[in-house]
C-alpha cells in the first residue's frame, strides 16, 4: 500500500483507517477511486480486523477520556449533557463537538476533528447523524476534486521548479567545464608556442655554430694551403725571373700556440656533435666522448677527417690533438666499421 496515497486522503479530510481500508478494498488502485469508495459508504461502519478491533478494545471510550495537560489541547471532554443522556436511558447515537456542534459516528473521527481544528470539549448525543444526500456528495466530491487538482497543480509546478533548478545547474557545470577546457587549451598552446621558439633558437645557433666552424676550417685550409704552396709557386711561375721585386713584401701571419681545438663531431645519422677538448689531449678522448654520446646507435666505428683524407688507425689514438693537425679546429667523422 501507497503510503502517500494515504497520506493523500487523510489530507482531504478522510479518517486515517478509512483512507487504509478503502485502498484496501479498491485493490490499491490509486486515490480516486478510494475517494470515491469513501463518498459511497461514508455513513456506513467499517468492520475492524482482529487486530485492530484488539487495539480498540484496549482504548479508553470518549466518556472515559480525560483532559490531557491544561485542557486546551487535543483533548476529548465529556459534558453533563451526556450525564443526563445516561440518567434518561436515551440511547447515545453520535458523538458530538459542543465547540462547532458537527456529528461524528467513531472515535477516529473525534480525534482526526480535534487535531484539525484544535477543539476538545465533545460529548454523546442522541442525534444521529445524517448520511449525506446526493448534491452532498457531489458537493464534497466536487471539493475534493478541486483539492486534488490544486496539489497536483503544486506538484508539477515544484516539479517544473525542480526541472529548471538542475537544468541551470547543468548548464552552469557545463559552462564552467568548457571554461577549464578552453584555459588549459589556452594554457597548452602557450607551451607549445615557447617550445617552438626556443627549437627555433637552438636551431639557428646551432646553424650558426656550423657556420662559424666551417669559416674557421677554410681560413685554416688557406692558411695551411698558401703557406706551403707559395715558394713553389714562385719557383715554376714562367714570370717570376722578370717580375720586379716587390718593395715590401706580405708576411705570412704568425703562427699562434693554440691550447685547444674544438671539433665537429658528424655521426653516421647526419647529426653533429659540437665539443671542444685541449690540444694535448690524445685522439682517445674523442672517441671515449663520441661513445658516451653518440645517437646513431651502438656498434664498433672509426674516426676519419675529409681535409685531408685520412682514416685514424689504432696508433693515432695515442697521439694529441695537435699532432694529428686537429687544432685549433677540425671537422671529424665517424664512420661504422663493417666486419
Amino acid at each position: 500500500m501507497a503510503t502517500q496515497d494515504v497520506n493523500t486522503l487523510v489530507d482531504m479530510g478522510f479518517p486515517k483507517d478509512r483512507a487504509v481500508r478503502a485502498l484496501e478494498v479498491t485493490g490499491n488502485q490509486g486515490v480516486e477511486p478510494a475517494m470515491e469508495w469513501l463518498l459511497a459508504h461514508a455513513d456506513e461502519p467499517i468492520p475492524l480486523s482482529s487486530s485492530e478491533a484488539a487495539t480498540e478494545a484496549t482504548q479508553p471510550s470518549v466518556a472515559d477520556t480525560a483532559p490531557i495537560g491544561d485542557g486546551t489541547e487535543n483533548a476529548v471532554e465529556p459534558s453533563k449533557s451526556s450525564d443526563s443522556a445516561s440518567s434518561s436511558n436515551e440511547t447515545a447515537k453520535s458523538l458530538k463537538c459542543n465547540e462547532c456542534g458537527k456529528l461524528f459516528s467513531t472515535q477516529l473521527e473525534i480525534e482526526y476533528h480535534a487535531a484539525k481544528s484544535g477543539h476538545s470539549n465533545f460529548s454523546e448525543s442522541t442525534e444521529e447523524k445524517k448520511p449525506l444526500t446526493e448534491e452532498e456528495k457531489k458537493e464534497q466530491l466536487r471539493k475534493l476534486e478541486e483539492k486534488m487538482k490544486q496539489k497536483r497543480l503544486e506538484r508539477e509546478e515544484k516539479e517544473k521548479q525542480e526541472a529548471l533548478e538542475r537544468e541551470r545547474l547543468r548548464i552552469r557545470s557545463g559552462k564552467e567545464i568548457t571554461a577549464a577546457r578552453k584555459k588549459l587549451e589556452e594554457e597548452e598552446m602557450k607551451k607549445l608556442v615557447e617550445q617552438r621558439k626556443r627549437e627555433k633558437l637552438e636551431e639557428k645557433m646551432a646553424r650558426q655554430r656550423v657556420k662559424d666552424q666551417i669559416e674557421q676550417d677554410k681560413i685554416a685550409r688557406r692558411t695551411k694551403f698558401g703557406m706551403g704552396q707559395a715558394p713553389e709557386a714562385a719557383a715554376t711561375s714562367p714570370t717570376a725571373s722578370t717580375m720586379p721585386t716587390p718593395v715590401a713584401q706580405v708576411q705570412p701571419p704568425p703562427q699562434k700556440d693554440y691550447t685547444q681545438a674544438r671539433l665537429q663531431i658528424r655521426l653516421t645519422n647526419g647529426q653533429a656533435l659540437t665539443q671542444t677538448f685541449g690540444a694535448k689531449e690524445q685522439l682517445a678522448a674523442v672517441r671515449l666522448y663520441v661513445e658516451l654520446n653518440r645517437t646513431d646507435g651502438a656498434g664498433p666505428f672509426s674516426l676519419m677527417t675529409n681535409f685531408p683524407k685520412k682514416i685514424f688507425t689504432d696508433d693515432d689514438y695515442n697521439k694529441s690533438l695537435e699532432a694529428l693537425g686537429l687544432v685549433p679546429s677540425a671537422v671529424v667523422i665517424v664512420s661504422r666499421v663493417q666486419h
